[in-house]
């Protein structure tokens, strides 16, 4: 109800005053509240936390939106072995049917120092999918 009532109009406001073909929204704080909404607002990616799970995000957008994410990003993509990175891959693309409008990513955003090989290891994990 707070976020219907107090963010709603104002973001809606904002993404409406620029005339852009992306539109992007981060929100690590609690995006599923504003997921059904984003279509609404002019949301056309949306950044979320790697605690929500990415089956949820596209059932609660109506998959409309484009996601960006959606490992952890500081244990698992910066601190995590290849081992750790393939698994987290390997279940967040099995908990979900349809991987159209996904740009995989870390969820909230790479982290700083990141080594090179995981990196790496996540771009040919998600690409063996």
């Amino acid at each position: 109800d707070d976020f219907k009532e107090l963010a709603l109009p104002l973001l809606t406001e904002i993404f409406n005053h620029f005339d852009s073909k992306v539109r992007f929204f981060h929100n690590d704080a609690q995006g599923l509240v504003c997921a059904p909404y984003l279509k609404d607002i002019g949301v056309n990616l949306f950044n979320f936390s790697f605690e929500h799970p990415m089956a949820e995000m596209k059932s609660l957008t109506g998959n409309s939106v484009t996601l960006l994410g959606n490992i952890p990003p500081r244990d698992v993509l910066a601190q995590g072995t290849k081992k750790n990175i393939r698994e987290s891959i390997k279940d967040v693309m099995n908990s979900i049917e349809n991987r159209s409008g996904i740009i995989w990513s870390c969820g909230g955003g790479m982290p700083q120092d990141v080594p090179t090989e995981n990196i790496k290891t996540f771009i040919d994990s998600v690409n063996r999918f």
